[in-house]
């Protein structure tokens, strides 16, 4: 009875405990899934605001938005790239590394350009933005580099031209095959029409027709027959055949 007790405890604290795991799990993933919500939803904010303040604003207002944007446009248009692109090409994993420490820096300085936004003093932000301004176009530069070598280097490595020409080829005459198609008495037609010509040709030509000197060198085994219609020597010889014959004959009947 005690064991039956303990397997039951043991059971249901089992229980709880695969209960209380999956629960964690669950609610970090709703929490991750929240938290990836909150950060599109702040980042397209953050987008929008800035493409209005570029086109409503004039001067270095404008040309601070501008800045802002094509660095973060820069940044994760290469991380969307290369994170896509690593599932296929494990060696692209060092990029990302590069690309992380590129981001820190482009916070750095978007950072600056979100203060210098608020600066009251014109004069202040005529003298920082033009170094702001390069150092923002250096790592825009740096990321657009790295994004066209991944794309570069994916198109490279999916180019095959002689598989792909082996490949067409291959298509094309299985295409043609599956287009001339023809019944299978027809198929048999054809193919007795076409063995009939070469089982001709394959004959040797016609015996000639023997000339009349070459019947005098004849046995006479292989001369014909004489027939009635003969000349007077085969005449006689034929009648004293004939007699032959009914003198052969005489003595059966008797």
């Amino acid at each position: 009875m005690d064991v039956v007790v303990a397997l039951l405890a043991l059971l249901f604290v089992l229980c709880v405990a695969a209960g209380v795991v999956v629960t964690v799990k669950a609610t970090r993933a709703v929490k991750r899934g929240v938290e990836r919500t909150v950060a599109d939803t702040r980042r397209t904010v953050q987008e929008t605001t800035l493409k209005a303040r570029r086109a409503v604003q004039p001067g270095p207002a404008g040309d601070i938005a501008g800045l802002r944007l094509s660095l973060r446009n820069a940044i994760d248009a290469t991380r969307r790239e290369l994170e896509h692109a690593v599932a296929g090409d494990p060696g692209l994993r060092e990029s990302i590394g590069l690309l992380d420490r590129l981001h820190e820096y482009a916070r750095q300085v978007d950072g600056e350009l979100r203060h210098l936004e608020r600066e009251p003093d014109k004069s202040r932000v005529a003298e920082r933005l033009p170094e702001l301004r390069s150092r923002a176009e250096r790592i825009a530069q740096s990321a657009n580099s790295m994004r066209w070598a991944a794309q570069d280097r994916a198109r490279h490595t999916a180019e095959d031209d002689q598989g792909l020409d082996a490949l067409t080829t291959q298509i094309d005459l299985e295409t043609g095959a599956l287009r001339h198609w023809t019944p299978a008495e027809e198929r048999a037609a054809e193919k007795r029409a076409a063995d009939a010509p070469a089982a001709g040709s394959g004959a040797g030509p016609a015996a000639p027709d023997p000339r009349p000197e070459d019947a005098e060198n004849r046995s006479p085994k292989q001369q014909p027959a004489l027939s009635p219609g003969a000349g007077p020597e085969g005449q006689d010889a034929f009648q004293a055949l004939l007699s032959k014959i009914e003198n052969l004959r005489k003595p059966e009947s008797a």
